[in-house]
């Protein structure tokens, strides 16, 4: 979300649950925050306004321990989607980590495209560390086995990469790096925090796509090549 947001200060194109819980409280309220990130997202168009936790607006059942109103979207965001034109260049995204907790139908309506992103490969991997730790502040040197790193990140996502990344190149390390540089073991115990995506939940991943409108069309896409 902090790229797709990159370009909105005050975050007026994030909408997530959390991001505005307690905020332009009731019906008018709600009508009046959309109307001005709609009115913002116009004048600064192209925009994207970034849903975190997507399946949340339509959610089967809300947690009890949930005070973030989740479902407060539920009515209006396909609507204000319904009434957008080409000429409006918005784009709606949103990501989420558990979508078969929503209602698919309902989810695909408001949802144009609902994309499947796979665990990145040995070679998605190092290419992200290498990016990522140049990015960050970091340097490559002899002492940085990318090759490990990739190896043993098997089943982690960029985001988790990402989050390994931030966690070791802090101000102060970046500042040891031309007497101390970087090795692969730094990295190890920030993911070793980070539970992976393991196979069963990829599996999930996947059934939960082939009840979308997407994953439905690729199966018969895939049917018609058998044939």
């Amino acid at each position: 979300s902090s790229g797709i947001n990159a370009e909105w200060p005050l975050r007026p194109g994030d909408l997530s649950a959390e991001n505005i819980c307690g905020k332009y409280p009731g019906k008018a309220g709600l009508t009046m925050l959309l109307h001005l990130v709609m009115k913002v997202g116009k004048l600064l168009q192209p925009t994207v306004v970034y849903i975190g936790n997507a399946e949340k607006t339509f959610v089967k059942k809300v947690a009890k321990n949930d005070v973030t109103d989740p479902k407060r979207l539920k009515k209006e965001l396909p609507k204000i989607i319904k009434k957008m034109t080409p000429e409006d260049r918005i784009v709606f995204v949103g990501t989420s980590l558990t979508p078969w907790d929503a209602d698919v139908k309902s989810l695909c309506q408001c949802y144009q495209k609902i994309v499947l992103i796979p665990r990145p490969d040995y070679a998605s991997r190092y290419l992200l560390f290498k990016e990522l730790i140049t990015r960050h502040g970091g340097r490559l040197a002899p002492t940085l086995d990318l090759s490990s790193l990739a190896k043993i990140s098997d089943g982690y996502t960029p985001g988790h990469v990402l989050t390994a990344v931030k966690h070791v190149l802090t101000e102060r390390r970046i500042q040891q790096l031309q007497r101390k540089p970087l090795t692969a073991a730094e990295f190890v115990t920030p993911l070793a925090r980070i539970d992976p995506i393991y196979k069963e939940e990829e599996e999930q991943f996947k059934a939960f796509y082939d009840k979308t409108t997407m994953g439905k069309k690729r199966a018969q896409l895939l049917k018609g090549e058998e044939e």
